[in-house]
């Protein structure tokens, strides 16, 4: 009898535990960020035969979701203009709240290590302007950060971790510095609340970021997936295909964002061809499985550095084909920084204006914002008399900068394909281009060379990025 009692006992007792509250994804948190003017996506756990009320103190709209076979639930519910703060009550019976919640716009910011560089730095590699942003750093002011932990996975995961954290000096200090200055300059000129989601890894490579539906079908036999069956991870767990798709963005799956910045490409340098579709692919994905079709993407273009030679080739080919991109992929836009590398490491300390390029490119093209061209120089043609190179730019109605001053980082050559060093000059929407060692320039290029330094801007101070007249294959 008293056996009997005691299996009864335990048989309620593990009932009650199984009978727990609703099971929310880390990033549904307190201080999170939820984009403005949608029909979010709020999703989570609990017991099967339990219906799931979700609520906001912003509306009186109460949406209800009954859990699948697998105990998933998922709702839409309905957000106001930017504002805050607001509560929001999950229940299945008993209630989860989430408190200190904004609205306003979110953006989800995903690459390598010049991504995941924090405000504070890497250690010997700083960030110019670090301590006025972190001791600047105010609660009050509306900008919010989550950074998603970094996880591989063979398999599609469920949960990640990473919670919403408000703009304290703490959290700004280790908060991804690219993400965190465009979300400041965004917020500086919004004046509302903007949230990051940050989901980085330092030497991925971009294949490592999609899934293996689009791997294989876009990319068949370009890539070993033999690993994805297998019983561990391949040591360079970071730069193996679906990796990090599998373990930080399919846990996300469909998080509400208004659109994706993207610095990452260092570890495909190699491949520059092949980038140009993996890019391509990577947003489409993207898109498709956050069900945003017309999400914005803006990328960074990699900047200049010593590499394995600081005089080859390697990198002037890659960023062409970063430029390249933007034709492929509609509704893109790229921040150029062949004006802030560093010869001696691969971490440019220039943060700030990396985060503000991106900014300008969202502020004009999706917030409305006038007054500044946020677009990069681009090559348009070239013209080869009296022993000169005279290339036209596309470039805003101000013209190029800047004028009355010899241009570096040009390059001409003669029939021979030898480039040698070249002085530019800019006027309008034309640079004039000569070298004494080159009296008859066939071929010009600009910035190409792993380390060169930026010289030629638009008027507002966003460089021309690396360029060539030629189609030479070396």
């Amino acid at each position: 009898m008293k056996k009997v009692l005691s299996l009864l006992l335990m048989a309620l007792f593990g009932a009650g535990i199984s009978e727990a509250k609703v099971t929310l994804p880390s990033f549904f948190s307190d201080n999170m960020v939820f984009q403005q003017n949608e029909r979010v996506a709020i999703w989570g756990w609990t017991d099967t035969g339990r219906k799931v009320t979700v609520s906001a103190t912003w509306s009186d709209e109460k949406v209800t979701a009954a859990p699948g076979a697998d105990g998933k639930w998922m709702v839409r519910l309905q957000t106001p203009a930017a504002g805050g703060p607001y509560v929001v009550t999950i229940s299945d019976g008993e209630k989860t709240v989430l408190h200190n919640v904004l609205v306003g716009e979110v953006w989800y910011c995903s690459g390598q290590s010049n991504m995941t560089m924090q405000v504070k730095g890497f250690a010997g590699q700083p960030v110019v302007g670090s301590a006025d942003a972190i001791l600047s750093a105010k609660p009050e002011v509306p900008i919010r950060m989550c950074t998603v932990e970094r996880t591989a996975s063979l398999k599609q995961l469920k949960h990640t971790r990473g919670s919403w954290k408000e703009n304290t000096p703490e959290a700004v200090a280790g908060t991804s510095a690219a993400a965190y200055f465009f979300a400041r300059r965004l917020h500086e000129t919004l004046g509302i609340p903007v949230g990051i989601l940050i989901s980085n890894w330092g030497g991925s490579t971009i294949e490592a970021w999609i899934d293996e539906p689009t791997i294989r079908g876009k990319f068949d036999g370009e890539f070993d997936l033999d690993f994805l069956s297998g019983p561990k991870l391949p040591e360079k767990q970071h730069q193996t295909p679906c990796t990090l798709f599998n373990g930080q963005v399919h846990p996300l799956i469909p998080f509400t964002f208004k659109g994706i910045i993207w610095y990452q490409g260092e570890a495909n340098r190699k491949r520059p061809d092949q980038y140009i579709r993996l890019q391509k692919e990577y947003v489409a994905m993207m898109r498709n499985l956050f069900e945003n079709p017309a999400a914005p993407f803006y990328f960074v273009q990699i900047a200049p550095y010593c590499y394995d030679d600081p005089d080859s080739f390697d990198l002037g080919f890659f960023c062409e084909a970063q430029r390249k991109t933007l034709e492929v992929i509609p509704r893109s836009g790229m921040a150029p920084t062949l004006d802030i590398g560093a010869f001696g490491t691969v971490h440019p300390s220039h943060k700030i204006e990396v985060g503000d390029r991106l900014a300008y490119l969202a502020l004009v093209n999706d917030y409305g914002v006038k007054g500044i061209d946020p677009y990069s120089p681009t090559y348009k043609s070239v013209e080869f008399k009296d022993g000169k190179a005279v290339v036209t730019m596309e470039v805003g109605p101000l013209g190029l900068a800047p004028i009355g001053e010899d241009l570096t980082g040009f390059e001409l050559a003669g029939e021979d394909r030898v480039f040698h060093p070249a002085i530019g000059r800019a006027k309008g929407n034309t640079v004039t281009v000569s070298s004494p060692e080159v009296p008859n320039p066939v071929a010009l290029r600009y910035g190409f060379r792993n380390w060169a330094v930026g010289t030629l801007f638009n008027n507002f101070g966003v460089p021309a990025g690396p360029f060539r007249t030629d189609d030479w294959k070396e």
